[in-house]
This record gives structure tokens, C-alpha cells and sequence, in this order.
């Protein structure tokens, strides 16, 4: 066959089906590529999500067929340029969040500049193989001259009416066998995705943006209550009694919450090239109360910590139950206090503008918001006020607040991409973090090293004005602050526990640092399960006011588990992400549901009681974010 020929023959495939057969056989090695590139693969894909895209892929590729030679050519490569499009999205916020884009994404676009400082550091050489093939398919459509089509014959009439009886079958079936399935799964999108398809999971994503209200299981306040009630009867019941009677010890104390960025437990009491890593931290630990195992509430944004924090509920992720629902009516964490004749404060180094604080804080029993125009703009880091004169000039403020106050107040010089662009004096930063240098993992270790210094300043200015005694501390991270797996993270880790597993791993993304100073209270360890949801009640009942509608509970009782938002449960033994694992182990449990003897009984009974704890409570919170249920 001679060049000429070979090129007619090109040029004859792409004015016939086997174009859009092409890009279908193309965009299926990208979606194979998402799938192992980010989503969490249990040993190998699954043979029903591998059949599932086929099936999607196929619909797309008999649409296209049924458009003329030059209307499928241009649609061909329009639908591949969307969907890889889409695909490279969710496979770049998956490696920043473990988790894929969600419609109700769109109104972050407003915080762009702040979030594309994370990409490059999130990209990979294998993201360009979602586009390459689209400018190879390009460059071969403008050498190729589009014959007009021809009108049909009868044959081609036929073969147009079965290729639409084979969209209209198909259509039922991936609606019934993958779609529909993805709404039984609505809480953990690895499992849609894996289930459902990375198609089933935007088209069903999309339909559940447009009829939320409708998806959420309590329509009515009376209905939600007698579920909470029942809930947290039972809960009394079960796990009601203290570990150490502390009721009211605060008492007209004054209580700081202070929220640090990314600040990951997995840094604490650690040394890098025989430094430490956070030695104000480690100090101010082992005086008062270490809590060593809290859990961020979703794998997403500060915001979403701040939203757990003040109302004890879950977040929706991204930010959506924090912005978009703020004129909703929650007994948050500033009403019961004001409620309690406490001067009210928050405090935060940014604009009002971003993630809408400006109008979150201001509906709230808030004497005083204190955002990034109330500072004197002495320093900056990567864009917010450094850490060290929030802090400095918070206590200033603090100095003639009424007594006693609350005050919530929210770091940021470590947030991503933890560059500390803007830092003043760089012998602040006191690691030597050595072959991590320059690296993602590098950069992490040297802005939390930089929090921990501011840490010790405010500690340190809190006693020098008269401020120390008096006050209760709770402080924890609001997220990670690293990729589930980095690669430099795991070296570190590894170096520190050989025997890491990777439950071990999922655990450490999802657990933050985290402890408390009660005047009084010394040197305790919370060594059990807890999470964001937990602040508020904790606070009161330590104060001894009233607490109101809490999802979470005291944390010196004995609860011995927590949820996060996305169908995920932790104990002080078992780790549940759509299986049962062991923690010590690292192994998945089986627990066969024939002939069990009084042990396995007892586990099975056990974890199912854990796994209907976690879907009473996301159902009660969603009913209650997304229907406005406590605005009476």
C-alpha cells in the first residue's frame, strides 16, 4: 500500500462512523486513567465500572453517529474536548481533596487565584494524555477534506432507526443499573464513582443540584426532631457517663477556639534532621490536654471546618453548607455563648469577600468581626496576615473586650501551597527539612514550623498581658494539608513505622492536631475518637451553658467513634470506608453473615450499630442544612 493510499484511507475513516468509534475507544482510556490516576481502586478495577463506561461511551458514540459526516466530526471532537476537560478536573481536585468535582462547585470559581496557586503542585506529566489526542484529531480533520453526506439509502435508514433503539435501550439500562445506583451511594463518591461510573456520578451529581430538597430524607422540623431526640437518647444512654467529671469547670473563664491551617496531627512530637518540628505545639501539649485523635469533618475546605465548629453538623463539602446556606438559622456556637452573656469575637487574616464571611459572621452573635481590614498591614503571607500579628494585635483587641469572651479565631500562614511568600525574617522557620527541600512535603513541614513559632508568640503575649490563666485554649487544625498518598509524606512515614499500612495512610490524611488548655487540667491525654462536630457541646459543658441542637457530643464521654460527611467511620478500633478494617492490622474484616459464633456475633452487631449511627446522623444534618429545619 502506497503513502497516498494510506492517507485516502485515513481520510475515508474520518468521514465515515469510525471517527466517533475512535474518540469513543479514546475517551474510555481517559476515563481508565481517572480511575487509577485518582480514585481509590480496591486491588483491581472493577469489572461492573469497567462495563459500565463501555456502556455510557457507547451511547455517546451512537448519538454521534446519527449526525451528518461534518456535524460528527465537530461534535466528536467537542464531546471529547468536554469530557477530557472534565475528567482532568476531577483528576486534579481528587489529588488536592479525595474527592471529584461537584456542580454545586461553580460559585467557588470566585476564590480562582487563591485556588490556582495549588495546581502545579497538583499536576502530573500523565494529565497531558486527557488533551494530546484532541490536537492530534485537530490537525487531522484540517488535512482532511468533509464530504457532505450523501442521502440515505433504505439501509441507512434502517441502520439510523436501530441505532436509536439502541440509545433508548441503553439509556434504560445505564439509568436503572448505574445512575440510580449512584443515588444509594449519595455520601461517598468513591463508591458512586466505582459503582456508578465516573458517568453515572456527574449525571446523577447533576440531578441532585437541581431537586436537593427533595433528595433529603426529613421535609419538616417535627419529623427531624423525633429522629434527633431518639438519637441522642440513645447515645445518652449508651456512652452518657464521663470519663472525669469536668462539668462547669470554665465558668466564667474566657474561651479562645483556635482553628490552625492544615495543621495534620502526624507533625507533633516529630523531629526532621534532629530538629523539631513544632516544639510550641509539643510544649503546650504536654502541659494541658493532648486529644490525639481528631478528625477533620470532610476531606475539602476551611470552610467546611469552621461550619462543623460553630453549629456541631456536618458539612455538605466545598464549602456549600458554610457560603451558600448562611441565612440559615442554627444554634451555633455564637449564640449560645452570647446567650450566656459572653462578649462574642472572630477573627481572620482575609477579605469578608471570601468563602462569604463577611455575611456568614455578621448574621451570627458576633460583637466583633475582626477581618484582614481591621489589621495593620504590616506583613503578609502568601496573601493572608501572617499569623504572628493576627495574633499579636488579636490580643490587643482581647485586652478590652468585656469578660468573660469568646473568641474564634482562624489561622492561615499555612495554607497551601506553603511557600510563606511574604515572610519577613526567614530565621523564623527553624527546620532544616534537607532532601525534602523545595518539595511539596518540604514546603508543608517549613509554614507548619512557621505556625508553631507564631503559636509560641501568642502563648507567650497571652501571659505577658494577664491574659493565660484565665482563659481556656481548644486548638486544632481545620483539614490536611497534604495529599493522602505524597510520595515524600509516605518516605517520611515510612522512615518513622515501617509497618505502615494503608489505613494507617487514610487515617493520618484525615486526622488534624488537636488539644485543649483547662485552667486547672493538667497533662491529660483524649486518646479516643473525635471530630469538628464535638467543639461546641464539649465547650458546653465545660462552661455550663446551654448547648441546643448538637449533632456531636461532650468528649469526655464514652463515645467511642465518629462520622465524616463522606460515609466514613472511625472507633477506637475499626475503620470503616464501604468495608470493615481492622486499624492495628490494617486488614479488611470479614464477617460472613451464616454461622457466626458469639464473637464475630457480637462484632457484626457491633458494626452495624456504628453503620446505623452514621446514616441517622448525615440524614438528620442534611434534612436539616439543606430545608433551613431549625428556622421556626
Amino acid at each position: 500500500m502506497t503513502n497516498q493510499e494510506k492517507i485516502d484511507k485515513v481520510k475515508k475513516a474520518v468521514n465515515s462512523i469510525i471517527f466517533p468509534i475512535t474518540v469513543g475507544v479514546l475517551i474510555f482510556l481517559k476515563c481508565i486513567l481517572l480511575y487509577y490516576n485518582s480514585i481509590a481502586i480496591p486491588q483491581s478495577l472493577p469489572i461492573e465500572t469497567v462495563l459500565g463506561t463501555i456502556g455510557f461511551i457507547t451511547i455517546i458514540v451512537c448519538m454521534l453517529c446519527l449526525l451528518t459526516n461534518r456535524a460528527r466530526v465537530i461534535a466528536s471532537i467537542i464531546v471529547d474536548l468536554l469530557i477530557s476537560l472534565i475528567l482532568f478536573g476531577d483528576n486534579v481536585y481528587y489529588r488536592y481533596s479525595n474527592n471529584v468535582l461537584s456542580v454545586s462547585q461553580i460559585t467557588n470559581l470566585q476564590y480562582g487565584d487563591e485556588i490556582a496557586g495549588t495546581i502545579p503542585e497538583l499536576l502530573k506529566l500523565s494529565h497531558i494524555l486527557y488533551f494530546v489526542d484532541i490536537i492530534l484529531l485537530i490537525i487531522l480533520v484540517i488535512h482532511t477534506k468533509i464530504e457532505k453526506r450523501k442521502i440515505g439509502s433504505r439501509a441507512k435508514l434502517i441502520l439510523r432507526i436501530v441505532t436509536f433503539v439502541v440509545i433508548v435501550i441503553g439509556c434504560i439500562f445505564v439509568k436503572k443499573n448505574y445512575i440510580d445506583i449512584a443515588s444509594e451511594k449519595v455520601y461517598n463518591k468513591d463508591q458512586q464513582i466505582r459503582e456508578a461510573t465516573i458517568f453515572g456520578y456527574h449525571i446523577y451529581d447533576f440531578e441532585n443540584a437541581l431537586n436537593i430538597k427533595k433528595k433529603v430524607k426529613y421535609k419538616n422540623y417535627d419529623e427531624m426532631i423525633k429522629a434527633y431526640n431518639e438519637l441522642k437518647s440513645e447515645y445518652e444512654t449508651e456512652y452518657g457517663e464521663t470519663e472525669k467529671n469536668l462539668k462547669g469547670i470554665l465558668e466564667g473563664k474566657n474561651v479562645i477556639v483556635l482553628q490552625l491551617e492544615s495543621v495534620q496531627e502526624f507533625v507533633l512530637n516529630k523531629q526532621i534532621n534532629n530538629t523539631p518540628i513544632t516544639p510550641n505545639l509539643n510544649k503546650f501539649l504536654a502541659e494541658n490536654i493532648e486529644i490525639s485523635n481528631m478528625y477533620m469533618q470532610s476531606y475539602s475546605t476551611t470552610a467546611d471546618s469552621e461550619h462543623s465548629t460553630l453549629t456541631s453538623l456536618y458539612p455538605m463539602e466545598n464549602g456549600m453548607a458554610f457560603s451558600k446556606h448562611y441565612t440559615n438559622t442554627y444554634d451555633d456556637i455564637f449564640k449560645i455563648f452570647k446567650n450566656a452573656n459572653y462578649h462574642t469575637s472572630y477573627v481572620h487574616g482575609n477579605d469578608a469577600y471570601f468563602w462569604n464571611r463577611g455575611n456568614v459572621y455578621s448574621r451570627m452573635a458576633v460583637d466583633d468581626i475582626e477581618l484582614k481590614d481591621k489589621f495593620d498591614d504590616t506583613e503578609y503571607i502568601n496573601g493572608y496576615l501572617s499569623d504572628e500579628i493576627i495574633y499579636n494585635q488579636t490580643i490587643e483587641k482581647m485586652k478590652n473586650y468585656e469578660k468573660p469572651f469568646f473568641s474564634f479565631i482562624v489561622s492561615a500562614s499555612s495554607h497551601t501551597p506553603f511557600e510563606l511568600e511574604g515572610l519577613q525574617d526567614e530565621s523564623k522557620v527553624t527546620v532544616d527539612v534537607g532532601k525534602y527541600k523545595d518539595t511539596y512535603f518540604g514546603n508543608y513541614i517549613e509554614a507548619v514550623n512557621y505556625a508553631d513559632y507564631a503559636f509560641g508568640v501568642f502563648i507567650e503575649k497571652l501571659k505577658a498581658e494577664g491574659l493565660y490563666d484565665n482563659t481556656a485554649i481548644i486548638l486544632y487544625g481545620d483539614h490536611n494539608g497534604l495529599p493522602m498518598y505524597d510520595e515524600n509524606m509516605k518516605d517520611f512515614l515510612s522512615y518513622l513505622d515501617s509497618d505502615i499500612t494503608d489505613v494507617d495512610l487514610k487515617l493520618n490524611y484525615a486526622r488534624v492536631l488537636c488539644g485543649m488548655k483547662i485552667p486547672g487540667v493538667k497533662s491529660l491525654k483524649i486518646e479516643k475518637p473525635v471530630s469538628k462536630v464535638d467543639i461546641k457541646p464539649t465547650l458546653a459543658y465545660l462552661c455550663n451553658i446551654e448547648d441546643g441542637f448538637s449533632l456531636g457530643t461532650n468528649m469526655f464521654n464514652k463515645k467511642d467513634f465518629v462520622i465524616l460527611n463522606n460515609q466514613r467511620i472511625i472507633t477506637d478500633k475499626y475503620y470503616y470506608d464501604e468495608n470493615w478494617y481492622d486499624i492495628e492490622s490494617g486488614k479488611l474484616i470479614e464477617i460472613s453473615n451464616e454461622n457466626l459464633g458469639e464473637k464475630e456475633r457480637e462484632i457484626k452487631e457491633k458494626l452495624d450499630k456504628y453503620y446505623s449511627y452514621m446514616t441517622r446522623e448525615l440524614e438528620i444534618s442534611n434534612s436539616v442544612i439543606i430545608n433551613n429545619l431549625l428556622k421556626r
